[in-house]
């Protein structure tokens, strides 16, 4: 079950935290997977992790708002590894400042890698995307990283909301346009609550600042009290739901949002 046997996958923020360990279970699952990241040296530690334990994996350099940046990553993936199966939009930034506080440089930073990173990758990678969809009985796939705060409003943080929002309507009008233009690549989103990374530790420093405090450590359980499951989310727990929405196990889902937050969303 969900395995990627054969496939190719091409990952952006993908040298820690929830890209991470994706590329570690992708790989894991039988992919060969290309690691794009601004963070060289985790990036080369994330590969050879990958490689130590008999993977396949390439990193390269991968600003997600560079057009150019992009093409370099594709062509890792098809000259190295011969075709691009599988697509995950995960490079994202928290900027955890309200609607008056933020400045314009810091709100276009959070557009720039929130969504025209999503927009850039998906159409840079489409082309050879489509070319290994037609030899493929599932096609190929696309999984975008959205947010829960992509689905209902954020008190504290919505900008960020924002952004993630744009990330779920751009996933569903993906799939109904590769749909329509007979391209068979399934585009889904993936939606995350509170998740243990760096992104997620940003939200608790946020919170505490806005209390005037340094102490992350009541914000860290006041979140954890209000979700149902009674923990907060790892890397793990997201990574599951993207290798399976990348593998022929959910070959036909598409255009859709798998929220994988502890309960959060249902009430």
């Amino acid at each position: 079950m969900n395995r990627l046997d054969d496939k190719v996958a091409l990952i952006s923020g993908g040298a820690r935290g929830i890209g991470g360990e994706t590329a570690q279970l992708m790989a894991q699952a039988g992919a060969k997977v290309v690691i794009g990241d601004v963070l060289d040296e985790r990036g080369v530690q994330t590969v050879a992790a990958i490689r130590a334990a008999g993977g396949q994996a390439e990193y390269v350099h991968l600003d997600v708002t560079q057009e150019e940046s992009w093409t370099a990553a594709v062509g890792v993936a098809v000259s190295r590894f011969g075709a691009l199966n599988i697509l995950v939009n995960n490079a994202g930034v928290f900027i955890g400042k309200g609607i008056e506080d933020i400045s314009m440089a810091e709100w276009d930073k959070l557009v720039a890698v929130n969504m025209t990173g999503v927009f850039l990758g998906t159409r840079m990678c489409i082309p050879a995307l489509r070319e290994a969809a037609r030899g493929a009985e599932h096609g190929s796939a696309i999984v975008n990283l959205a947010s829960i705060a992509g689905i209902v409003g954020s008190q504290l943080d919505p900008l960020y909301s924002m952004t993630k929002g744009g990330v779920t309507l751009f996933t569903k009008s993906c799939a109904l346009e590769f749909g329509r233009k007979g391209y068979r690549i399934r585009v889904n989103s993936i939606h995350p609550g509170v998740i243990q990374t760096d992104m997620g530790e940003q939200t608790f420093v946020a919170r505490a600042q806005r209390s005037g405090s340094n102490d992350t450590a009541p914000h860290k359980q006041m979140v954890t009290d209000t979700i149902p499951w009674g923990r907060l989310g790892v890397p793990m727990d997201i990574a599951k739901g993207i290798v399976f929405l990348a593998s022929d196990d959910a070959g036909y889902m598409n255009g859709a949002g798998l929220i994988v937050d502890g309960g959060v969303t249902a009430a």
